[in-house]
């Protein structure tokens, strides 16, 4: 992808999540209906054919998505004259190129099999191939690497060992500074632990002959990033984004100028659609999820009966193990602690039936939001895209994995450019 399609391709893709918002900007608990229905009968039919059982098989996999709920869509637009980009849906994998390396080769190229064996113990096998991964797109130099958001530094040791170079690792908690410290030392490695808050001023330690990295930054700590980096001319940026609604705002503040120009306005929950893509989940989890789901919207039904309210009531979190119980136990639980009075003779069956008629609601209404997740993390991605190019980087965006490793497998490089 060249450098100033970035740009052109941020803007169709902003028109389409416009055209389309009322398909994917949408709280499924809050509905009672297919609230896009009337607009989209074709769309409501196809989703309603769809059995209950095949609903998460074809979630998985965008394609699939695409083939079977697309051609409805476009019937409807051709009954509207509208017309939208649709082709853009599926060019989001095509969109990002894969990075240089062998996944299945990275630990042999940067340690050897002891060193990798060490280095990897405590960390799951799945997060150690991210960061194996990720650390093998570092280009080979001398400079100094800022690790941003550290933790253990983990992914900040590797780079060390493997690039023989110094790192300064920027983590808040004090105590995953101690224990990154110690095996810094035993290796006799030249990376140095700076306990200290991303957010504060005078904190960052970035300058600009140097490389800062940052794998899996939630939300506003790489936004963070890349604003300081930028401001500090900082050579080169490596990062992947994740966790796109942790934010402080109440909405997204949008970074470049195709943004920050876009009609565009997107909560919390609209930033949580991109990550709305399970490939990792056992059959028991899932069985619990929906279980949960079920549960929480049959609570909601009686709630709204009980204090005469149209709106939803979120509750807690609860543990696995209350899924274990049984559903009346749940809404006692749960009146408790939103303080709602139960009534005495209470039909819980009915309640129940409700709640797995909503739950088959919600899951359709999310099926066709989940058209759009790729894409809208497409346009999170070049709004930082277009952002760090305005500040004269040259940026790659590409994928540093696979997505069976990590489905949060896009990758953005900038390089300063030098006039």
């Amino acid at each position: 992808m060249q450098e100033n399609s970035h740009r052109h391709r941020l803007k169709k893709l902003d028109t389409l999540l416009v055209q389309s918002r009322t398909l994917w900007q949408v709280k499924a608990f809050d509905c009672t209906l297919l609230p896009w229905e009337k607009r989209f009968p074709c769309l409501a039919n196809k989703v309603w054919s769809i059995s209950d059982v095949d609903i998460d098989e074809l979630d998985k996999t965008q394609a699939e998505l695409n083939a079977e709920l697309l051609p409805a869509l476009q019937q409807d637009l051709q009954r509207s004259d509208a017309s939208w980009q649709l082709d853009l849906l599926g060019q989001v994998e095509t969109a990002l190129t894969k990075g240089d390396t062998d996944l299945a080769q990275l630990s042999v190229e940067l340690l050897s099999h002891k060193e990798a064996s060490h280095f990897s113990a405590g960390i799951k096998g799945r997060k150690w191939s991210q960061i194996t991964a990720f650390a093998a797109q570092i280009k080979p130099d001398t400079s100094e690497v800022l690790e941003w958001c550290a933790g253990k530094g983990h992914l900040g040791r590797l780079i060390s060992k493997a690039h023989s170079r110094p790192v300064v690792s920027l983590e808040w908690q004090q105590n995953l500074c101690d224990e990154g410290t110690k095996f810094a030392d035993k290796w006799h490695l030249p990376q140095e632990f700076i306990c200290g808050n991303a957010f504060a001023p005078q904190q960052s330690k970035l300058k600009r002959d140097q490389q800062a990295v940052a794998l899996h930054a939630c939300g506003d700590l790489h936004v963070r990033l890349l604003r300081l980096a930028s401001q500090a001319n900082t050579r080169a940026i490596i990062i992947s984004p994740c966790c796109y609604h942790l934010i402080q705002a109440e909405q997204y503040q949008g970074m470049s100028q195709v943004v920050l120009d876009s009609e565009l306005v997107l909560s919390r929950h609209d930033l949580q659609v991109p990550l709305q893509h399970s490939t990792i989940a056992n059959a028991k989890q899932v069985e619990y999820r929906h279980r949960e789901v079920i549960w929480r919207l049959g609570f909601d039904s009686l709630q709204r009966e009980v204090n005469q309210s149209t709106e939803y009531l979120p509750i807690p979190s609860i543990k696995q193990s209350q899924l274990n119980q049984d559903f009346e136990a749940f809404c006692h639980w749960a009146a408790e602690k939103k303080s709602v009075d139960l009534p005495v003779d209470l039909d819980i069956n009915t309640y129940l039936e409700v709640g797995v008629q909503r739950q088959r609601l919600t899951r359709r209404i999310d099926l066709v939001a989940h058209l759009f997740r790729g894409i809208l993390e497409q346009w999170l991605l070049l709004d930082r895209v277009c952002f760090l190019e305005e500040q004269g980087y040259s940026v790659k965006l590409t994928q540093f994995c696979k997505k069976a490793v990590t489905p949060r497998n896009s990758l953005i490089s900038a390089e300063k450019q030098t006039n």
